[in-house]
């Protein structure tokens, strides 16, 4: 699915992640103008939405990065999201799950610097020491693989906005082939 700030929605079905990166990159087409493209970056989320976004990219002729948010998990079960963090410590928190799963506020302090530290990490890795340049773009792609509670999006849309200072003049763009239904209602309210 594909989301912006009018609103718009997509429903398509991918094959692969090629596949999806090849129809989302149709599918935006019509949303990024032809004159807008050398002031557009599409912005990858590891691992599987580098490949889906390199396919954007490409296909759009937009410039291409990586982006590094990190799931925070539930104690004792770190596979159960209950929000994710970016490098800055721009965070989502799914209060709903915190709450449920009374999950303390120094749990997810500590879980935060540690995620941190991966994040350092994994950036250093996949980027080297470069910084990001987004202020001049006039449009932002944000691509994952999928979305099972949004949770990595949020944070990292929410770290574009946060770095941007909300520039008036951006449109950002939540590009992902799969997410469930509950998850898609998030992206509009952020």
């Amino acid at each position: 699915m594909i989301f912006d700030s009018t609103g718009s929605r997509f429903h398509l079905r991918f094959k692969d992640r090629t596949n999806a990166g090849n129809i989302l990159a149709a599918a935006l087409n019509d949303k990024i103008k032809k004159d807008e493209r050398p002031y557009s970056i599409v912005l990858g989320i590891p691992r599987g939405g580098v490949v889906v976004a390199d396919i954007v990219a490409n296909k759009l002729s937009c410039h291409f990065d990586i982006v590094v948010p990190r799931k925070l998990g539930a104690p004792h079960n770190e596979e159960v999201a209950i929000g994710a963090v970016m490098e800055d410590g721009t965070t989502y928190l799914n209060e709903e799950i915190v709450r449920i799963l009374e999950v303390s506020k120094e749990y997810i302090e500590q879980e935060k610097v540690k995620q941190i530290q991966e994040i350092k990490r994994r950036t250093l890795l996949y980027r080297g020491s470069q910084s990001y340049e987004l202020s001049n773009m006039k449009n932002i792609v944000l691509v994952d693989d999928g979305a099972a509670t949004g949770a990595t999006v949020i944070a990292a849309a929410r770290w574009i906005r946060r770095s941007n200072n909300n520039t008036l003049n951006q449109k950002v763009i939540i590009a992902v082939p799969v997410a469930p239904k509950d998850t898609c209602t998030l992206f509009f309210l952020e």
